[in-house]
């Protein structure tokens, strides 16, 4: 059928909500936007559905939820019974329509004789993780779009171990929702007894959990009370949780009042997404006015902590998610190490777009480092093999894009511990006498330095992904030698999971295959080019390791010159 018969279809559907229906009455005129709504499907992929909100088959709503929903039940009805007497747990970020959605896929798992807890109020990410975990569920859904745009609304799935369904599971899952050709059909009972709350214990062992987490309480209780930290929620799901975190372990905290709002508009940000320092502008002004040390920024859901920091000069500087996770991978094996905690078969995870640096401080430490392909979930699933062989003990996993976990209380990031840990360690290095800028300067003084910077190339349109593959399929069939003042001395294709060095040996990578390229360059530098996963971007990696900053920003222009040039060649 053309996406005009399906818009036509879905118009004179009886079933359609009376606002639905006014809803593409008003697109009546708009081919590409009736085009764009009927003429694809919203994709369930390894990271669940990410869409824009409003009707349609490729767009966010009660049908769509539905839908993924049922599909969902009907994977949890093929298991043995104790499973699916298990239930689900769903929890919701502060998005426009998250709590309804949670509620209609409450409904849903109901219908299908699926017990389902929800959450009274917003919670994030990392304590849905947990509550999968706690409650000892077959599964959860978590309904938000994380840092994307407020336009955006998504659906995430979780396995029992309570990181994202596994790419196994997810296409079982796949292969029921795409049996639903009438998404009108799916039916629920959001009154049913099988609807219950989410026990309020959950959340207090959640913040007990972290507490045993804790590194330096000495000097938290030292200069915790002394310590000026902002912090923005952001208008997201990490005001209660992060606020109360810090509280009780007596680090004295200000909020930016005016976003600790549900606000679904997100109206004080252009986007919110702490990666960006516009984010935190309004921190970080606070900050100035009352002379804080500290500013911390959370996303929607609270799995991304953003940080400023006071440099050299006093001013503050919005540390990258690269530099974050370098000085907590070296706060927390320092303290460890100084503790004598540190397991001899300690290992660290991150993705394989994440900074370079990371296998440096791992080396000195004597630490495994582990590389993963990006979604978090690859991470949870290292720390679930290794506490079945028994092979290492989980120590830290942090991702480029702000994400980190240190614990295995949840499988997914957690800028609720990220803030406590951050928040102690500006309270260790008070304590010592230093601080966190001059501990990152002494880091890149003692291992070289190294500048990581992402790039997004933005695409629209329902080929989006297509287009995107397509740039990078074109890219492993061209020959590079260098990229700028970098000699390319390997090339990774994840999608063959082939490693291909200059002199033509190639060697199998022992990695899940995902749709890139990685180029390893001389020096231990890299580049590395994908399509997002949740976004309509294609994401170029860099991470150029140089003798100053200086050197890696001359080095990284003309990386990036060099990159453009191979790109607009493909796109020919």
């Amino acid at each position: 059928m053309s996406y005009q018969s399906i818009y036509e279809a879905w118009l004179a559907d009886p079933r359609l909500a009376a606002a639905d229906k006014a809803e593409l009455e008003s697109i009546a005129s708009d081919e590409k936007e009736k085009e764009y709504r009927f003429g694809g499907e919203l994709e369930f992929g390894t990271a669940g559905m990410r869409g824009i909100i409003g009707c349609g088959m490729n767009m966010m709503n009660v049908y769509t939820v539905m839908r993924a929903t049922q599909g969902l039940s009907e994977y949890i009805k093929t298991l043995p019974a104790s499973d699916q007497a298990k239930g689900v747990v769903i929890s919701y970020d502060t998005r426009r329509n998250s709590r309804l959605f949670a509620e209609k896929a409450a409904g849903v798992l109901a219908k299908n004789g699926i017990k389902a807890y929800l959450f009274d109020d917003v919670h994030p990410v990392p304590m849905l993780s947990y509550a999968v975990r706690y409650l000892g569920t077959i599964a959860g859904i978590m309904i938000t779009a994380s840092h994307n745009p407020k336009e955006y609304n998504g659906y995430k799935v979780y396995g029992e171990d309570g990181a994202q369904m596994s790419p196994e599971a997810t296409k079982i899952v796949v292969g029921f929702i795409e049996k639903i050709t009438d998404y009108l059909s799916v039916a629920g009972d959001e009154t049913s007894s099988l609807i219950v709350p989410v026990p309020k214990e959950v959340d207090d062992t959640y913040i007990e959990a972290l507490k045993k987490l804790t590194l330096s309480k000495e000097a938290v209780e030292k200069c915790g009370k002394d310590l000026k930290l902002v912090y923005t929620p952001v208008h997201g799901s990490g005001y209660v949780p992060v606020t109360r975190i810090l509280k009780e372990l007596g680090i004295n905290v200000t909020v930016v009042e005016e976003q600790t709002t549900k606000d679904t508009e997100f109206s004080t940000v252009a986007v919110p997404n702490p990666e960006f320092k516009e984010t935190l502008s309004m921190g970080i002004a606070l900050a100035n006015k009352i002379r804080a040390d500290v500013v911390f920024g959370t996303d929607p859901d609270s799995d991304r902590l953003g940080v400023a920091v006071k440099n050299e000069k006093g001013e503050f500087v919005a540390l990258s998610g690269n530099q974050v996770g370098i000085l907590l991978l070296d706060y927390i094996l320092t303290r460890l190490k100084e503790e004598n905690a540190l397991p001899a078969n300690a290992a660290v995870v991150k993705s394989f777009v994440t900074t370079g640096m990371a296998k440096a401080i791992c080396a000195d430490f004597g630490v495994a480092l582990f590389e993963t392909p990006v979604g978090f979930k690859f991470i949870g699933e290292k720390i679930k093999q290794w506490e079945a062989d028994g092979s290492h003990t989980y120590v830290f996993g942090f991702e480029e894009s702000c994400g980190y976990l240190r614990g295995t209380h949840a499988r997914d990031k957690d800028a609720v511990v990220a803030s406590m840990l951050c928040a102690e360690m500006v309270c260790y290095y008070t304590y010592i006498g230093k601080t966190v800028w001059g501990r990152l300067q002494e880091i890149y003084a003692k291992y070289g330095f190294v500048l990581d910077k992402n790039v997004s190339i933005q695409y629209s349109g329902l080929n989006a992904m297509k287009e995107m593959n397509a740039v990078v399929d074109a890219l492993k069939t061209v020959s590079v030698d260098s990229f700028g003042p970098f000699k390319v001395e390997a090339v990774r294709d994840y999608s063959a999971s082939v490693r291909r060095t200059a002199d033509g040996k190639s060697e199998t990578l022992d990695i899940p295959k995902c749709n890139c390229v990685y180029y390893e360059l001389e020096g231990g530098s890299f580049i590395c080019v994908r399509p997002s996963g949740t976004e309509p971007k294609l994401k170029i990696y860099y991470s150029v390791k140089a003798a100053s900053e200086a050197d890696a920003e001359k080095a990284l222009e003309e990386a990036k010159a060099a990159v453009k040039v191979l790109l607009d060649s493909v796109k020919k």
